[in-house]
């Protein structure tokens, strides 16, 4: 007897195709990125070399690609949007020697399953093209067609049948930057092939073919141009090359790495961790410098089969694939930075003695980098012959100790100190350059000079935005500021907000735009950097989604503004800014409730000295 007690009757039942596509779509179709993705993967594999991707509202209302690739046959195009239906793999071998890109049977027919799509597709050889329509997974429309030989495929209202997992989709902006990155790992692992990208009638990039040294400048920006550093490497098991970045360029936010095996992206968190901590000498805590890592490898010996979305790869020798990438990577940095030897430990010489089992259960926000649980970790004991400093000396002189965050001379230190000295005694003591030191009625005060900046500039930030005629002062000379397309779109999207804090920014075409005018407290001559970072610092807010955009561009651009940690200040400078903190509505917290101060009674210092 089944569940429902009744006898011979079968509760098993096969899923209609409509259902199990969109089951399918849950897999792959995880954002309108996800069938950018397929699509340019298609068009790759497709023989075209130049491909045309254009987008609108990020994705939700239109994802188009237009290439110049082979084309199908009319059967093809109505074969291509059945599930597991491919002209990549025709046996089980095949499967575990993959060159191509997208050979998912059940990706076209996923994609069909949850949009509107429009397809005309067109062989050399054929004198007329076809055009197929499927809406939810229903063909619409059948019938031949005057189009250009090679493929357009349009995907429309993504996921209009699927209401639930529309709402789910983030904001415009995040979902353009996810697409933004399938475009740049497309265009990275193919210099090969001219691309474009088209967002909101806007073309934010325009790439013919090149080589990757100008491809990466094209991508990120003209500052990479210069500062870009070669590698290669061949053994008999793999191939690898690629270009690092000058660590000076690392940002505060992820996106700029990127790692491709046989010119398929891929993640691999262990080797992500391990390319990182090679930058550790040169880059503070929290920065990601940017890099694109190639291995060539017989595609025998790497599984990229281990992830739904095709995200992940295992390689049958990952021990070996590791210790290449790291000394060939870290031989690439020390011959940049002109250092002839470093003195090794057991230790890291033996550093790959942590098994990848035992990384595999640590999260990322347990990486300590540069720290003594780093399993790799390179000695800060570096000789630096050529340059005349020796030992921990040369990495105080060149990047500044624990003490201090700031980048401030020693000239600069010495003026602060002689206005110090020439002023009275207010009762307010710095102390290691980080916190102010005052005495209360009942014992004493320790403030965080950043935490304290950071409260007071994101209130006035605040209020700049709520009124008519935000306080701005104009420039003397317009500033011009080259952004990459992620930053550009973003900077798009918040433009309102920005310009009611103060700042007078005009947008133009290429990415670029003009910087007029900067909120009255803003020091003249910082105003490009101030504008980057307030873009990333505003990406890595959007993993709080209980701020709105405004509060995120007021905290964004008080942690670029605020007094750093590691700046000398005099006791006026010290006792303007507590005056200031305390006229704050929230004093004894920064905008992200961290505390801005601390304070100590005589009954506990009492009790301590007990």
């Amino acid at each position: 007897m089944n569940q429902q007690g009744e006898i011979g009757q079968s509760v098993i039942r096969t899923m209609p195709p409509e259902l199990s596509n969109k089951i399918a779509a849950g897999e792959v179709i995880q954002r309108p990125a996800s069938v950018a993705k397929e699509l340019l993967d298609n068009a790759i594999d497709a023989g075209a070399d130049h491909i045309k991707l254009i987008v609108q509202q990020a994705g939700r209302t239109l994802i188009q690609v237009v290439d110049n690739g082979c084309g199908m046959s009319e059967e093809d195009a109505r074969l291509c949007f059945e599930r597991h239906a491919t002209s990549k793999i025709e046996s089980i071998e095949d499967l575990f020697r993959v060159r191509t890109m997208g050979f998912r049977g059940e990706a076209m027919a996923s994609i069909g399953s949850v949009s509107q799509i429009e397809m005309k597709t067109k062989r050399v050889e054929d004198d007329a093209g076809t055009l197929l329509e499927i809406w939810g997974g229903e063909e619409k429309r059948f019938e031949p067609v005057a189009v250009d030989d090679g493929t357009s495929v349009a995907v429309r209202n993504l996921f209009y049948n699927v209401p639930a997992r529309r709402q789910f989709l983030k904001t415009d902006a995040t979902e353009l930057k996810h697409i933004i990155n399938a475009f740049q790992n497309s265009a990275l692992a193919n210099t090969n092939i001219e691309f474009e990208l088209h967002a909101d009638g806007d073309r934010m990039y325009h790439l013919p073919k090149q080589d990757l040294k100008e491809r990466i400048p094209a991508l990120f920006g003209k500052q990479y141009k210069a500062s870009l550093i070669p590698f290669e490497e061949e053994t008999s098991y793999v191939k690898i090359h690629g270009m690092l970045a000058d660590p000076k360029l690392a940002k505060k936010s992820r996106g700029e790495q990127f790692l491709f095996v046989n010119g398929r992206p891929f993640q691999h968190r262990y080797l992500t961790y391990v390319i990182l901590s090679l930058f550790d000498t040169w880059t503070r805590q929290n920065e990601y410098p940017f890099y694109a890592i190639y291995f060539e490898i017989d595609p025998t010996q790497v599984d990229v089969n281990v992830h739904p979305a095709k995200l992940e790869v295992k390689f049958d020798d990952e021990r070996s694939i590791i210790q290449l990438a790291r000394s060939v990577i870290k031989k690439a940095i020390n011959e940049y930075f002109a250092v002839p030897d470093i003195e090794t430990s057991e230790r890291v010489e033996n550093d790959f003695d942590l098994s990848l089992d035992q990384f595999s259960n640590r999260s990322d926000s347990q990486r300590n980098r540069g720290g003594k649980t780093d399993p790799i970790n390179i000695p800060s004991r570096i000789n630096f012959r050529k340059s005349g400093i020796d030992g921990e000396e040369s990495a105080e002189r060149l990047y500044g100790g624990t003490d201090t965050d700031g980048d401030y001379s020693e000239e600069e230190q010495r003026q602060s100190s002689a206005k110090q000295g020439q002023s009275r005694d207010r009762g307010f003591w710095q102390l290691h350059n980080r916190y102010i030191l005052t005495q209360t009625r009942t014992g004493l005060c320790v403030i965080d000079q950043h935490a304290a900046h950071k409260r007071i500039i994101f209130e006035k930030a605040m209020s700049a935005t709520e009124e008519s005629l935000p306080g701005t002062q104009q420039l003397l000379f317009a500033q011009t500021v080259e952004l990459n397309a992620t930053e550009f779109s973003l900077l798009k999207e918040l433009l309102p907000i920005i310009q009611r804090m103060g700042f007078s920014i005009q947008l133009l075409s290429g990415n670029t735009s003009i910087i007029n005018g900067v909120p009255a407290d803003i020091e003249i001559g910082d105003e490009k950097a101030v504008l980057r970072d307030m873009l990333q610092q505003y990406r890595e807010l959007t993993k709080k989604p209980s701020l709105d955009a405004r509060k995120r561009v007021a905290i964004a651009f008080a942690s670029r503004t605020a007094i750093p940690r590691g700046k000398k200040l005099s006791e006026q400078e010290m006792e303007m800014l507590i005056d200031q903190l305390f006229a704050c509505n929230e004093p004894y917290h920064d905008p992200l409730e961290k505390p801005t101060l601390v304070t100590m009674s005589m009954d506990e210092m009492k009790r301590r000295f007990r």
